[in-house]
């Protein structure tokens, strides 16, 4: 089985993974690639002038090109491995900020943005006294691009909105997002962490000038993750961290900073993990993009339906296109309730806010169970959330 976690057993019941939208599980393919380099190849990179230093930074930069090519970014200097989407753009608010943010200037986030989308940019628009403001959504979970295209004004400096909401599962229309920006010169950032591993991303068709994802969301290791940044804007940024590597001289009195993507990689990366991203892209493109794509939308209209057929569910997001996320409430039940009798059933889900608590906020709820999904999610999954629900509902109502 390419993914032998699926055969754990819980509380003798066998698991249903349900919670891919906060971690995939990893195919044999990936943990075969981080035990096989501590076992043949672990070294620090780009630094040694031994065999094992250079096959190790040999591997490590064949990656940053296979996520080139894996989001067609135009070159893989524009590829920036961080330790996941938070830090990516953490990375960018930090940069950005220090480089182009002053009092009074304005930052557009969305009102379904993960706080990782939320709270760099409230810390940048803190140092400087600007401010963000909000594009709502409606109770289907669709963004109002009229009321988008109100917000700007002389001060916008930039745009932050997520491509897929990890809550409402909505896919927001990305491209159209950048051209607006652009039309008024501004730079759009992309939080990408919940659609890399569940359709084609192709960033030069999107347009957009920053594109974050985190590895652990698309089956490869947790700790390694992306920023793509366009060539020309990266290269008038800051860099964030300093420390090794992202140098290249260094006195007391000055040091000058090295060239793309290294600048913004200061100190010794997690390089197995970049190895498993590398392992976790052949397994998706072995798969087709397209095809995970066809089989997330098939499960994804089978559990709306069957779930939908619960007395007293009630599911949040329905816009019209949605990646595989369905987010609900049982009756009046807590969902931290709900989420503990499904796992004793051997179903795994989310509860809480799921770091979005705006959006709750705005339908007035303290938090949803989340069922997400993946390419090795079956209707046989879904059958056994149905029944769980169905045989916990009377505990609870």
């Amino acid at each position: 089985m390419d993914f032998p976690i699926l055969n754990t057993n819980v509380y003798n019941h066998k698991l249903v993974y349900l919670d891919n939208a906060a971690t995939t599980q990893k195919p044999r393919q990936v943990i075969d690639t981080l035990t096989n380099y501590y076992l043949t190849l672990n070294s620090n990179i780009h630094r040694g002038a031994h065999y094992l230093a250079s096959q190790a930074t040999e591997r490590y930069e064949e990656v940053r090109r296979k996520v080139q090519t894996f989001i067609n970014a135009r070159s893989h200097t524009e590829i920036v491995f961080t330790r996941g989407t938070t830090e990516s753009i953490n990375l960018v608010a930090s940069s950005f900020g220090r480089q182009f943010l002053k009092a009074r200037d304005e930052i557009i986030v969305s009102g379904m943005e993960h706080h990782s989308n939320i709270v760099p940019w409230q810390l940048a628009c803190e140092q400087v006294g600007a401010r963000l403001k909000v594009i709502p959504f409606s109770d289907e979970g669709v963004l109002d691009l009229n009321a988008y295209q109100s917000l700007f004004t002389a001060r916008t400096r930039l745009v932050a909105c997520t491509h897929v909401s990890n809550t409402l599962g909505t896919v927001n229309p990305v491209k159209q997002i950048v051209d607006i920006a652009h039309q008024h010169g501004i730079p759009v950032l992309i939080d990408g962490a919940q659609a890399v591993a569940h359709m084609p991303v192709d960033v030069q068709q999107i347009g957009c000038d920053f594109y974050c994802f985190s590895g652990h969301k698309m089956y490869a290791p947790m700790g390694v993750g992306v920023m793509y940044g366009r060539q020309e804007i990266l290269s008038q940024l800051p860099p964030y961290q300093g420390g090794g590597e992202m140098i290249k001289d260094v006195t007391f009195e000055r040091t000058t900073y090295n060239e793309l993507p290294f600048r913004f990689e200061a100190g010794t990366p997690s390089v197995g993990d970049v190895l498993g991203l590398g392992s976790a892209i052949d397994f998706m493109l072995s798969q087709g993009i397209n095809n995970i794509a066809a089989h997330e939308s098939d499960i994804l209209r089978y559990a709306t339906q069957q779930l939908s057929a619960i007395p007293g569910l009630r599911i949040f997001g329905t816009a019209p296109q949605k990646a595989g996320v369905v987010s609900f409430l049982l009756g009046n039940a807590h969902p931290y309730d709900v989420g503990t009798l499904l796992d004793k059933l051997g179903i795994a889900v989310r509860t809480g806010h799921h770091c979005t608590q705006p959006i709750m906020d705005r339908y007035g709820i303290p938090g949803t169970v989340r069922a997400s999904f993946a390419c090795y999610t079956s209707r046989q999954d879904i059958d056994a959330l149905v029944s769980a629900l169905n045989r916990i509902a009377p505990m609870l109502l």
